[in-house]
């Protein structure tokens, strides 16, 4: 029982220890226009949305990463531009013992989860200081985008490696 009790204690050491740290979440860069200036007060308010995400990470330090989820909101007012805001919300978060795959994965789904709340608060205010009604983005799946993303870029492996045969 006590070589058991060894070799389960030494699997554990042999094993390196997943640590997972939020360090800092700062608004990088802020952009916001209306170029269709007063005029858009003087038409009907109904909006059409569109939405842009991105997430970019990039390594800083040995287990430090710094994950960037850039949100564009466009929104118009039948085809002119009423306003159109873009956020940088940026996260600096520690991670240790995952491997690349893993490691891919937190950094594209949950770190983003944990930027997007303070993007989406970023844009609302931004948007209601530009005379607007508010704007509430609806939430993310970025799991679901993160899965197809791998999905796409396999397909697209496996397009160009027939292509090649």
């Amino acid at each position: 029982m006590a070589d058991e009790q060894t070799t389960a204690a030494e699997q554990g050491a042999a094993q390196p220890k997943t640590q997972f740290a939020l360090q800092r979440i700062y608004l990088k860069d802020l952009s916001y226009e209306s170029p269709m200036g007063v005029e858009a007060f003087r038409k009907q308010w109904k909006p059409g949305v569109n939405q842009e995400l991105n997430t970019k990470a990039a390594k800083v330090d040995d287990g430090l990463y710094e994950v960037v989820l850039t949100l564009t909101i466009t929104v118009k007012i039948e085809e002119e531009t009423a306003f159109l805001v873009e956020v940088q919300q940026a996260g600096l978060f520690a991670v240790t013992g995952l491997e690349n795959q893993q490691l891919t994965q937190v950094l594209n789904t949950v770190c983003p989860n944990i930027l997007f709340p303070y993007a989406r608060e970023a844009v609302d205010n931004v948007v209601t200081k530009g005379g607007f009604p508010a704007l509430m983005l609806p939430p993310v799946n970025f799991d679901a985008l993160f899965a197809q993303a791998v999905a796409q870029a396999k397909q697209q492996a496996e397009a160009g490696a027939e292509s090649v045969n």
